[in-house]
């Protein structure tokens, strides 16, 4: 069986590559920042599942709470949680937090590189 790919198809892919790529270096250049003011290692963004642990310290949960990750639909409620956790261990409000779940894009690298400080988690 032989494939024949189109140009289009190879610009494609060659543009869908050129775009994850980019995401993937904005990811751990904003979660390098933000783990880095919160006092810990920003090469911890880059190793799976540490990175969790890392971001759960950072905002005070217990590092059990990395299982709930694996349970669909608990995992979204979990998330959301831990977005209002971040920002208020830096200092931010609700509203920034609603910010953090509807436009990640934008509110994470405004807390990476904005004037928010690590205030202590935030967790109970």
């Amino acid at each position: 069986m032989s494939y024949n790919f189109s140009a289009e198809q190879a610009q494609f892919g060659a543009g869908f590559f050129v775009f994850f790529l980019v995401a993937a270096l904005l990811y751990i250049l904003v979660g390098w920042k933000i783990f880095s003011k919160a006092g810990k290692p920003g090469w911890a963004v880059i190793v799976p599942i540490y990175n969790i642990v890392v971001y759960l310290r950072i905002i005070g949960r217990p590092v059990w709470w990395i299982i709930l990750f694996f349970i669909p639909f608990v995992n979204f409620v979990v998330m959301i949680i831990m977005a209002v956790d971040l920002a208020k261990s830096f200092g931010k409000g609700t509203g920034f937090a609603i910010g953090l779940i509807l436009l990640p894009i934008i509110f994470y690298p405004v807390l990476a590189f904005g004037g928010a400080r690590y205030a202590g988690p935030a967790g109970s």
